[in-house]
């Protein structure tokens, strides 16, 4: 990595269970962001041959004739479309909706639910929908000038068929929508066109760059773990704790709880068990309670707290739960308080109830038959040293963190580099990008502690969850 930038901001929630940002808060991220490391010493516009994009998926943005956005962004935290979600579930079965488009729920997460909210509550900015796009597919239309996406980011729509990585005509029909209203489907790393002249000013790039497809955080974090073929397992510990384990076809639990994903890589597929709110909840706190302090100062409060939080415990399900528990109406609760608990207690139940998920999600994949021996960790998490040694002690394996922590960023580049000619194919392009520095391993201990800590985590949940 030569250099980053990153840009944070504040999500917008208008109403329970509504969550939205402007569409142009996301291009002048990127915008912000590319000026940024355009302005660093030795980084040349005219150095750079190609630009992927690699975004989350379920945002969903409509916009008109001219590309302009009709409204903000319903982002994939906004659960608003419950009616809806019951109203496609009651005319899709979930096993054959499960089958079709890997999605083990329906949820009002899902764009396909969105669509149908915008129709029942805006039917004039459902009228007036020239393309409806996911934020990728956005950033990829400001670049290029072209309505493109890719199957990696499109598996969670609910309108898409994984199993021919096309758009499911059924369920258009269901919610109103033409495939035309969608942008085309490329392949994941596939050249789009050169960049616009509108983008290279906005941006200071130049319009020899070529603009390239990506894929969705989670694929191209795996990309950039080398979680390119069957036997790696990638965890992702960021807004969301996301778990990714490639497998060569399409595998299907029988009690439907993980999704499984349209890989990055043509011919293969990703188990990719979720949970929405792991770094989030840590943001939360820091925002509410942090009392201004970062990060990293609370988690060196935590440290100096024993494993287990001295019996308080947290679910952290601030936005509903997911795999394995597809409940929208869970929410957070912190238990067992008393006197002798501080601030620093409550951090650290934080980051277990996140080892928690994780934990329960690695035991998922091995009930599916996918052996997890250990986990690469990405993501923001996997900067704090406590952090990933309370998810090594709590899942008894060790952890194998990147040189580059920028794993998805690395990942679209690696992409973006097949499809320019730089490098043959991605599992080549792997081999000469991708390296694993520093090893977690766990302490036996903590063991006890943590067995204790996991079991009340599991009977807390089952005992308040709806």
């Amino acid at each position: 990595m030569v250099t980053s930038s990153a840009q944070e901001y504040s999500l917008l929630t208008p109403a329970v269970d509504w969550v939205e940002l402007s569409a142009e808060a996301y291009w002048q991220s990127a915008v912000a962001g590319i000026r940024e490391v355009l302005a660093r010493p030795g980084v040349r516009p005219e150095d750079i041959l190609t630009v992927g994009v690699t975004s989350q998926g379920e945002t969903l943005i409509p916009v008109g004739a001219g590309g302009e956005p009709l409204r903000n962004a319903i982002v994939w935290l906004d659960n608003r479309a419950g009616v809806e979600a019951q109203a496609v579930a009651s005319s899709f079965a979930r096993e054959r909706f499960y089958k079709i488009t890997g999605l083990p729920e329906i949820i009002p997460t899902w764009p396909a639910c969105k669509v149908l909210w915008l129709r029942a509550h805006e039917p004039d900015v459902f009228a007036q929908a020239h393309k409806v796009l996911l934020v990728e597919d956005y950033l990829l239309y400001r670049l290029s000038g072209h309505y493109v996406t890719e199957g990696s980011v499109c598996t969670s729509t609910g309108y898409f068929d994984v199993r021919t990585g096309q758009w499911w005509g059924e369920m258009l029909d269901f919610i109103g929508l033409r495939a035309e209203q969608l942008p085309a489907l490329l392949r994941s790393g596939e050249a789009v066109g050169p960049m616009t002249a509108e983008a290279a000013r906005e941006t200071g790039l130049s319009t020899r760059t070529a603009v390239v497809t990506g894929a969705m955080d989670q694929m191209a974090g795996a990309v950039g773990a080398g979680n390119v073929a069957p036997g790696v397992v990638s965890e992702t510990t960021g807004t969301a704790l996301v778990l990714a384990a490639t497998v060569d076809k399409p595998v299907y639990d029988p009690q439907q709880r993980l999704p499984c994903y349209y890989h990055a890589l043509p011919g293969r597929y990703l188990l990719l068990p979720y949970c929405q709110t792991a770094g989030m909840a840590f943001r939360w706190f820091r925002d509410q309670f942090g009392q201004g302090q970062s990060y990293d100062q609370l988690a060196a409060l935590a440290a100096e707290i024993p494993p287990g939080s001295e019996g308080l415990v947290m679910l952290p399900h601030l936005t509903g739960s997911t795999s394995p528990h597809f409940n929208p109406q869970a929410r957070g609760a912190f238990y067992g308080i008393t006197l002798q608990h501080t601030r620093a207690h409550f951090v650290r139940a934080i980051l277990e109830s996140v080892a928690f998920m994780l934990r329960e999600n690695v035991e998922l994949l091995g009930e599916l038959g996918v052996a997890v021996n250990e986990l690469v960790s990405l993501g923001g998490g996997a900067r704090s040293t406590l952090w990933l040694q309370i998810k090594a002690d709590v899942t008894g394996l060790p952890l194998r963190i990147p040189v580059c922590e920028e794993a998805a960023s690395l990942g679209v580049a690696i992409l973006a580099g097949v499809a320019v000619g730089l490098y043959p194919d991605v599992e080549t392009a792997c081999r000469q990008m991708v390296r694993i520095g520093a090893r977690v391993e766990p302490s036996a201990a903590h063991r006890a502690q943590y067995e204790a800590a996991y079991d009340r985590y599991l009977q807390l949940y089952s005992r308040t969850s709806c």
